[in-house]
């Protein structure tokens, strides 16, 4: 059992290297990495936000919901209002986002 559990370890290990993290759902976050550059909460896709700390596939989904639903984000603390994005979760996320490119 022990030797089973190193080789999965190694399996994802080298997926994360590889890039296909994202692929088998795992975040970059998941993984304790925070993204290289800020996150734009109106261009990023699904898969991009999941690499945000906090931030699954259902919240990534949430997040590209809402924004089709009430225009371009104006203010990164407008994720308040996405569900399952609390004042704590916000805390985390604020220093990795932006919102550029919305239109006043």
């Amino acid at each position: 059992m022990k030797r089973m559990r190193v080789c999965w370890r190694a399996s994802l290990g080298l997926a994360r290297g590889l890039g296909l993290g994202l692929w088998l759902g795992v975040g970059l976050a998941a993984a304790g990495l925070p993204p290289e550059h800020p996150v734009d909460l109106n261009t990023a896709t699904v898969t991009e936000l999941m690499q945000l700390p906090r931030v699954g596939i259902r919240t990534a989904e949430r997040i590209v919901a809402f924004r089709s639903q009430h225009g371009p984000f104006r203010r990164p603390e407008e994720l308040l209002g996405v569900k399952g994005i609390g004042e704590k979760v916000f805390r985390r996320l604020r220093p990795h986002v932006t919102a550029s490119g919305a239109r006043p």
